[in-house]
């Protein structure tokens, strides 16, 4: 293995680490989010390996800051929709992915990575919508009072 090599292989476990090591914690702060933020964005690029050790911590921490939640989706669609080829396009095996991740996860954090994949995505699998809408009326903890409150700001805005 070249220098080279050896440094990619540095990087991308050194994100990998950094997320394992908030979860080891029990806990995510809001300097823990800045943190992995630095790591993980530091070239703009979020591994498999990150992504999937992402979503293992919104499955097995539940104390999380308020700043977790925009930062695990757009870690989340960054890496779905942004970086996987060709970028703006979910296919199928991604598709599969992120609907087995967010049915691993069933939190409101994983159903509001799901939505964001599909608001910022070009082009999703014909079923994807329909997994979508699934997940989002299923009784996941917190869902019912989510939705209730998207719809009451919907109907103010759509009154002024």
């Amino acid at each position: 293995m070249t220098n080279a090599n050896v440094n990619v292989v540095d990087y991308l476990d050194r994100g990998r680490a950094a997320i394992v090591s908030v979860m080891n914690r029990g806990c995510v702060t809001a300097s823990d989010v800045n943190f992995l933020r630095r790591q993980i964005f530091a070239d703009d690029i979020i591994s498999a390996d990150e992504a999937e050790a992402l979503f293992r911590l919104e499955r097995t921490v539940s104390d999380k800051a308020p700043e977790w939640t925009p930062f695990f989706v757009e870690a989340i669609t960054s890496y779905v929709v942004w970086q996987l080829r060709p970028t703006g396009i979910v296919n199928e095996a991604q598709g599969e992915w992120l609907i087995r991740n967010v049915d691993e996860a069933r939190t409101l954090n994983a159903l509001a990575a799901l939505v964001n994949v599909m608001a910022e995505a070009h082009r999703v699998p014909l079923w994807f919508h329909a997994a979508a809408k699934a997940r989002a009326t299923r009784e996941w903890p917190g869902a019912a009072d989510a939705l209730a409150a998207a719809e009451a700001e919907e109907r103010m805005g759509a009154a002024a």
